[in-house]
């Protein structure tokens, strides 16, 4: 992988985490550097418990005092997706912050969610029924809610998942196996259905996910087109989280319909910024860097910043480069 993000680091594994923590702390660093100084610190986060894990972690918090919503918001997403409850009072900071940008408090309360932080209930609870607070950081907080009670109800605990080619935590899981054999139409109809709760349908979401993957799966461009149906509806975190999906998918299917996302300017900026990233997981794919050049100078920041990632991202999967980020590793050598 690329040294550049702060050299690699023959010492100690404090010393590697010290050298990552102030590539994503120095707001004179290239964006895309600091987003892969993040990522080789969600390495680290994620490993066993530990005195690096907990300074990874500290790394990666220390990181919210940036302008960039946008880098604020895949902090909280790598924390998350830690398994780490170290990272819980940062995240509850985040979310409690009502001056911070909604789209970083939602990643936030989504992150909670993903950690299984039962001590997060009843903040989530009061702010899901707090009707001053964003939609998004509402609808994210009912989401977060529902993950921690199935998780520990005897459903979560007893139900069978059809295995997944991805090992994010996902705000919600997929549909039981049994229930995931259902046809994609039935499964399009769960995910459109706004009388249902979110929670139920992003569990459709991500059943159509692993039905679209691996990409030569006959039922693979039958699911993409029918996640890309759920651009049409009224919720811009649904809206975003169909965007994620797609990034993760990689499938060249999808590209019309983030171009057509990323295209219109009166979307939200939250749910555009991911189309712009989606678009960046195909970057290998003809065209795709020359979609994403186009708006590098839209008058949205985090729009903005996301299509420099994005065109990272792009230049990595037509690279020979193994991984995305540089994975220390004296951190493996010491314990």
């Amino acid at each position: 992988m690329s040294n550049s993000i702060a050299g690699k680091t023959n010492g100690t594994a404090s010393e590697t985490i010290s050298s990552l923590r102030t590539a994503l702390t120095n707001e004179n660093t290239a964006l895309a550097k600091r987003f892969r100084a993040l990522f080789s610190l969600k390495h680290v986060a994620s490993q066993e418990p530990g005195p690096e894990a907990s300074d990874a972690i500290k790394a990666i918090a220390a990181a919210f005092a940036s302008p960039s919503a946008l880098l604020k918001h895949e902090l909280a997403y790598c924390l998350g997706q830690t398994k780490n409850l170290a990272a819980v009072p940062f995240l509850r900071a985040v979310l409690e912050n009502r001056s911070e940008d909604p789209m970083c408090r939602h990643e936030a309360a989504e992150a909670l969610g993903a950690l299984g932080d039962i001590t997060s209930i009843e903040l989530m609870e009061d702010m899901r029924q707090d009707e001053k607070e964003p939609v998004v950081v509402r609808e994210t907080c009912d989401i977060a809610l529902e993950r921690i009670r199935w998780l520990n109800s005897d459903a979560g605990k007893s139900e069978q998942l059809k295995k997944s080619d991805f090992t994010s935590i996902d705000p919600a899981p997929p549909m039981p196996a049994s229930e995931a054999s259902s046809s994609i139409a039935d499964l399009q109809n769960t995910l459109l259905d706004t009388k249902l709760s979110l929670f139920l349908r992003y569990r459709a979401m991500f059943a159509l996910r692993d039905l679209a993957s691996p990409p030569d799966l006959p039922t693979a461009k039958p699911a993409v087109h029918a996640l890309a149906s759920g651009f049409r509806d009224p919720s811009a975190l649904f809206r975003h989280e169909i965007a994620f999906v797609f990034g993760q998918l990689s499938h060249p299917e999808s590209i019309p319909a983030l171009l057509a996302v990323l295209e219109d300017s009166k979307e939200e900026s939250m749910v555009r910024h991911e189309a712009a990233e989606a678009l960046g997981s195909l970057g290998d794919e003809p065209g795709v860097e020359d979609m994403l050049k186009r708006f590098l100078d839209d008058p949205e920041q985090v729009v903005r910043e996301s299509v420099v990632v994005a065109l990272d991202m792009a230049e990595y999967e037509k690279s020979t480069e193994m991984e995305y980020a540089f994975v220390p590793p004296t951190v493996a050598a010491v314990s």
